[in-house]
């Protein structure tokens, strides 16, 4: 769906017109400011903000495919095994072959990575 709306100039236009999301009532209950966000990211070329994966790698295949400059993957270093420091060989390989799916889908973020380790080890001899 994102695809085509990306690409479609008649969902383009529709989208245009509709209103912008503004909450009904104001809420009382305080935006939390430790949790880390794992939804959109910033392009590690042009700062480029408020990309979602797939708008992330859409963006560097089509703006900075021949971009030789070693840069930080903003999707690892938001997860808590990533390495904020480690700058990737080959940013764009590393997105297209790393970055196929959300890590939302698979990953519990509340969970250490010795008990992540082991739901997948148990969860994995009880479907023999």
């Amino acid at each position: 769906m994102r695809v085509h709306a990306s690409s479609c100039l008649k969902v383009q236009e529709q989208m245009a017109h509709c209103p912008k999301f503004i909450p009904v009532v104001p809420t009382s209950q305080p935006i939390p400011s430790n949790i880390p966000n794992r939804s959109t990211f910033a392009c590690p070329y042009c700062g480029a903000r408020n990309l979602d994966q797939p708008e992330l790698v859409k963006h560097c295949v089509e703006s900075h495919r021949g971009d030789p400059n070693r840069v930080v993957c903003p999707i690892c270093s938001a997860m808590p095994w990533g390495d904020p420091s480690y700058k990737s060989a080959n940013f764009l390989q590393h997105l297209l072959h790393r970055h196929k799916f959300s890590y939302d889908t698979f990953v519990d973020y509340s969970i250490d990575e010795e008990a992540a380790f082991q739901a997948a080890l148990a969860l994995s001899l009880s479907e023999n």
